[in-house]
């Protein structure tokens, strides 16, 4: 399985690449401005953890798939300025992004095609990225 931008509770905000979502949340709970690398309309394809683990499960019980790439994914495109946005309205902050220079190697656009996890494992994402933001922001607040 190959998972792209998997994201959920007690996510660690200290991780260097990984932590868009949970480096928002801080931000914005604390009243501070994120940044943001870039102008923010590079895309990532958002997948909450439980949609992940699923997949898993799926696999599992799948013996055709064996061997197979299968994408992991939310099956949506989300800019860097959306998701700032989003998280933004869920916490109710009044802070504004910090645009930075772009990082050397990061990825313009990200979506995943999910055909063969749809095909070979019956998938379908069943969390909707701004429901797994609730569910995240709640973790942070507790």
């Amino acid at each position: 399985l190959r998972y792209f931008n998997v994201f959920g509770p007690r996510q660690n905000p200290e991780s260097e690449y990984a932590a868009v979502i949970p480096r928002f949340i801080r931000a914005c709970l604390r009243g501070e401005p994120p940044r943001i690398y870039g102008d923010g309309e590079q895309t990532r394809d958002f997948t909450f953890v439980s949609v992940a683990v699923e997949a898993n499960i799926l696999a599992a019980r799948a013996p055709r798939a064996a061997g197979s790439v299968i994408n992991v994914a939310g099956g949506r495109r989300t800019s860097l300025n959306q998701l700032f946005a989003a998280i933004r309205t869920q916490t109710d902050a009044k802070v504004e992004a910090i645009h930075e220079g772009a990082r050397a190697g990061d990825v313009r656009h990200s979506l995943a095609s999910l055909d063969r996890a749809r095909e070979l494992l019956g998938y379908a994402p069943a969390v909707e990225l701004q429901l797994g933001l609730a569910r995240t922001i709640e973790s942070f607040r507790a």
